[in-house]
């Protein structure tokens, strides 16, 4: 593998400083090493090496959670049910008699089934998302579907809804893809965006062992509440509302590769599988959930205007 390397933050473009060294412990897709450095001025962090022209290999078809039929599951159903009400109180903010939605790394189309229940004006829905292989599905549901990068896909459409959910800290210009939603955003819409928060404690507890948040090596930048405040201000969107919410999944990753150093976890397959994977999201969903209600957690909601 080849990559681009570069010590400046991708936010401030301040030079970056030496955070950590990691290994993609989650798919073990690669055996290379990566390098996350930290921006003193704004705390994002980012990858150094990004891996720009590997995503199929970084991606594995089949295996990677975003491509998989999680719909029966319990975790994620709970998931969804707590994602439901958030979503629910942003679009009725949305004075459209009708709603379109735009949702960006979209997959099968999981999250568009949440909206779609929580607010029936919806009538138009689209993914864009890089694998040819949840195409068949979401298009089973009702939903139109682009295979392409969001930096390469064009539309002379706007929507009421921009979906960018775990997906701008797997970009190496998040800010570019930020202001192209902006430009494909109606009056009166709403982007909405999920995206770790580095300045949470698993962060700082597991920094010198393995953060989940880091999803080495798909997460490329990975913000804090204040840089991401600094690459909305380079755009023409107002942050209408910024909300902790649980993060469950990258502490459960941490503590996995944690047990796996100490031959706990014996089996290579991806981390998602293990057995022990979905009861400790429930309880870190439980801790963060109560956490949040105080303290900033390792995900972040955050919702756009303009």
């Amino acid at each position: 593998m080849l990559f681009d390397s570069s010590n400046i933050c991708p936010v401030c473009q301040t030079n970056g400083i030496f955070w950590c060294e990691t290994l993609d412990w989650e798919y073990r897709t690669t055996d290379k090493s990566f390098t996350y450095m930290k921006c003193p001025s704004c705390m994002t962090l980012f990858i150094r090496q990004v891996p720009q022209g590997h995503l199929s290999a970084i991606y594995p078809p089949g295996k990677y959670y975003s491509f998989s039929n999680t719909a029966e599951k319990l975790l994620f159903r709970l998931k969804d049910r707590l994602d439901s009400w958030f979503y629910k109180s942003i679009l009725k903010k949305i004075e459209h008699p009708t709603l379109s939605v735009l949702d960006i790394g979209g997959g099968t189309g999981g999250t568009l089934d949440v909206l779609k229940k929580a607010d029936k004006r919806i009538s138009y829905t689209e993914i864009v998302d890089i694998d040819e292989g949840a195409a068949s599905a979401a298009k089973a549901k009702g939903y139109s579907y682009s295979v392409s990068t969001i930096e390469q896909w064009t539309t002379q459409k706007q929507f009421d809804v921009i979906l960018l959910l775990n997906l701008v800290e797997h970009l190496a210009n998040p800010l570019s893809v930020l202001q192209k939603a902006g430009e494909m955003l109606l009056p009166g819409g709403k982007i909405i965006v999920k995206t770790p928060n580095m300045d949470s404690l698993d962060a700082k507890l597991f920094k010198n062992h393995y953060w989940g948040g880091l999803h080495c090596p798909r997460h490329w930048v990975i913000f804090s509440d204040h840089s991401f405040r600094q690459m909305v201000r380079r755009t023409d969107l107002t942050i209408e509302k910024m909300m902790f919410t649980q993060g469950a999944p990258f502490w459960t990753y941490s503590v996995l590769q944690l047990f796996g150093k100490k031959n706990i976890h014996l089996e290579r397959k991806p981390l998602i599988e293990h057995p022990l994977f979905a009861p400790l999201c429930i309880f870190f969903s439980a801790l963060d959930i109560t956490r949040s209600l105080f303290s900033k957690t390792s995900q972040m909601f955050v919702v756009l205007s303009k």
